[in-house]
């Protein structure tokens, strides 16, 4: 039977203890390899990283495969993770002896988008820390909830392949991956900026550069609170 699947029952303990143990070989071969590993039973913690798993779940195209990949995460079978411009190579575990290898393209974000996404920041954005902590004005949130700007990727821009024999299009390995780049986000957010292909120092600049633009506009204005030298005189007596 396929992993993890109906066939003998394997323990929550003793997929983990064949985990660790190929992560171990494969550290001997490769001390960069970069594992996937929960601390407690969440998925993500950080702002980006629920959000990842979110727009994840909120696809019907999804919604029977995506969780498959839960119990893999949770069992630290992501043995190694990594994200680069447009792309994650991953290793997971599964029944065989030999890791599965994963691949997973992510499609850039369109500069149709790209030109939606800064006018609704219009400055809103004041620094990377800001960014990166997930703590932008609320209203900013619809960039990564609403479809129309989809700063986080459709089913139609995540392409993945793996070298397992699972015949479904989303096999539990690849699903296990989606969740660990959720977590992975946890570490590091700048890397969805990097996964996207999004400048995110542009879009800072863009939103500095919109606010001084509307600053300097204002300056030249008058408002309609200051009061006028004259008017000044006749509030206080003066000739």
């Amino acid at each position: 039977m396929s992993d993890y699947g109906y066939g003998k029952y394997v323990s929550a303990e003793e997929k983990r203890a064949k985990a660790n143990r190929s992560l171990a070989k494969l550290r001997k071969k490769n001390p960069n390899i970069e594992p996937v590993i929960l601390e407690g039973r969440s998925l993500a913690k950080s702002w980006w990283g629920k959000a990842w798993n979110q727009n994840l779940e909120s696809y019907a195209d999804y919604s029977n495969r995506i969780p498959r990949g839960r119990t893999y995460v949770r069992n630290n079978a992501v043995l190694d993770l990594k994200i680069s411009k447009g792309k994650v190579v991953a290793k997971v575990q599964g029944s065989r002896a030999k890791p599965y290898d994963v691949v997973i393209g992510i499609d850039a974000l369109d500069s149709k988008r790209w030109e939606q996404v800064t006018a609704l920041c219009n400055h809103r954005i004041d620094s990377l820390e800001q960014l990166i902590e997930g703590k932008f004005p609320k209203e900013l949130e619809v960039l990564f909830q609403d479809k129309k700007y989809a700063m986080f990727p459709s089913p139609k821009e995540i392409h993945f392949d793996c070298s397992c024999p699972d015949w479904a299009s989303m096999c539990k390995h690849v699903a296990a991956v989606l969740y660990g780049i959720g977590a992975r986000l946890d570490q590091d957010p700048m890397l969805f900026f990097e996964l996207r292909d999004i400048d995110s120092h542009a879009l800072i600049r863009k939103s500095v550069d919109q606010k001084l633009d509307s600053m300097l506009k204002n300056a030249g204005k008058k408002s309609s609170r200051v009061i006028a030298a004259d008017k000044i005189s006749d509030l206080f007596g003066l000739e």
